[in-house]
């Protein structure tokens, strides 16, 4: 399993880097529009709909991609309107917000989004900001190296939680959700992304300004991912399934890859986009 789990894990890797720094813009452009359909597939099955339903959302879906790609870039993808991003942006960020008091108020928040519908609708405000992040962030200045900076959030949170939560974890973060995950874990995961802003700071040297609004952007694209991580949790839990697909060996679906970062993705735009960073690289 864990062999499996490595040789996946490389291969989307490759497969990422290649996507990323390789092509056109236009072509990563549609090539995220296909990972984001084939989350949108699987997170209508954690919606409970049948297949009919689900060519339904995902023609939603589909047409959300489209709207938004007309209104932010005007199918032009080398010159977005940022402050229209950011209007998206920003209603998303507010989302992850609401979702935060849904986890931890689960299974009692079921009432609020247990109808299979809203749980289709709350995958649209999922998905497409996601995918609208990684377009804004690939057409700044060195956006390549950008989005893998908020993968390297994701990890980071991740290996960080994982390490200290495994030494110290006492207090669940979120017992009926993902009973292995602690408050200690999480604050060592902040800890982390702490560690990686303050020397990303330092190295580009950024002024004092920018650089706490962007440690405290990263910060918060820290609790983001966590919140996503648990977001997607509940809902399997809700729907009964361990994983949302089985199309990747040994780690399970899109969604189950991908659930931190569509958490993650506005909030650092958002961030990167106040700080400027683009402009120190």
């Amino acid at each position: 399993m864990l062999k499996q789990r490595i040789i996946t894990a490389l291969a989307l890797l490759a497969l990422f880097s290649g996507v990323l720094f390789l092509l056109p813009m236009q072509w990563y452009s549609l090539v995220f529009v296909a990972v984001i359909l084939l989350g949108g597939w699987e997170w209508a099955n954690l919606s409970n709909l049948n297949r009919a339903l689900r060519l339904v959302f995902l023609s939603s879906l589909g047409g959300a991609l489209i709207a938004t790609a007309q209104y932010v870039f005007s199918m032009d993808f080398s010159s977005p309107d940022i402050d229209r991003g950011r209007q998206i942006l920003a209603v998303a960020c507010g989302w992850w917000a609401l979702a935060f008091l849904w986890v931890q108020s689960y299974p009692a928040s079921a009432v609020l989004w247990g109808n299979r519908w809203i749980r289709g609708l709350v995958g649209l405000v999922v998905l497409v900001p996601s995918w609208l992040s990684l377009v804004i962030l690939r057409g700044l200045d060195h956006g390549a190296w950008l989005v893998l900076y908020v993968v390297a959030i994701v990890v980071s949170a991740d290996v960080g939680a994982y390490f200290v939560g495994r030494k110290f974890g006492r207090r669940k973060l979120a017992r009926e959700v993902s009973p292995g995950k602690s408050w200690e874990g999480f604050f060592g995961g902040l800890g982390a992304c702490l560690i990686l802003a303050l020397a990303t700071s330092f190295l580009f040297q950024l002024p004092l300004k920018n650089t706490l609004l962007f440690t405290f952007g990263v910060l918060v694209t820290a609790l983001a991912s966590v919140i996503g991580d648990l977001l997607e949790s509940m809902f399997k839990r809700h729907r009964g399934i361990k994983d949302s697909s089985r199309i990747l060996p040994g780690h399970g679906g899109v969604m189950d890859r991908i659930d931190s970062l569509c958490a993650a993705l506005p909030v650092f735009t958002m961030a990167a986009l106040a700080s400027e960073l683009h402009k120190y690289l």
